[in-house]
Parts: structure tokens; sequence; C-alpha cells
């Protein structure tokens, strides 16, 4: 005979289980989030473009705020998969009233 504690350790961990397998994650939202900053990002390093691939695309650096180290951080670029019908537009750097902002690259048609 199964004691009443073994009985609800069994049932909590089949319901744990099936809670795990059953789970759906909703739909990831995009966040923006828009800081203005008071340090212009330097000027864009060079940077050697790779020869083409097929299928992919390239996506340059860029100079990108650290407020930890409260300095601009350059982030090489890298292949991103190529988006048939679509084409990647790189982020940059505005000035506005209340200091820098950084746009995030995006595909568009």
């Amino acid at each position: 005979m199964i004691s009443i504690t073994r009985k609800l350790a069994l049932v909590a961990g089949i319901g744990l289980a099936l809670a795990s397998v059953s789970y759906t994650p909703p739909a990831a939202a995009q966040v923006v989030v828009g800081v203005g900053i008071n340090v212009a990002p330097p000027p864009p390093r060079y940077e050697a473009v790779p020869r083409p691939r097929r299928g992919w695309v390239w996506v340059p650096g860029y100079w990108q705020w650290n407020p930890g180290w409260r300095r601009h951080v350059w982030v090489g670029g890298h292949w991103e998969h190529a988006r048939p019908g679509y084409r990647w537009y790189p982020g940059v750097w505005t000035q506005g009233r209340d200091g820098w902002r950084w746009r995030d690259g995006y595909w568009g048609r």
C-alpha cells in the first residue's frame, strides 16, 4: 500500500511532467527601449567586407553603448541568412534633443 505522501508526490511529479510537455510559450514580442545618451558614437571602423556568400547577407559592425563601461564598444560585422523579398537596413545612430539614440537594423521590403 502506497502512503498518502508518496501518492501526492507521484501526482505532483506527473502534473509537472505534463505541464512541461504541454506548455507553449507565448509568441515573442519585440520590445524597443530607447535611452538617449550624451556621448556621440565614434566614427565607424573600417571593416573589410568578406566576399559575397550565396544565401547570406553581410551585416556591418557598429558602435554599441555599454552603460557599465560608460563608453561605446565595437560590435563586429557578421553574416545573416538572407530573407527572400527583403533587404537589410543597417542600424543607425541619430542625434536628438535628449542625446544620441540607436535604432537597430532590420529587414524591410
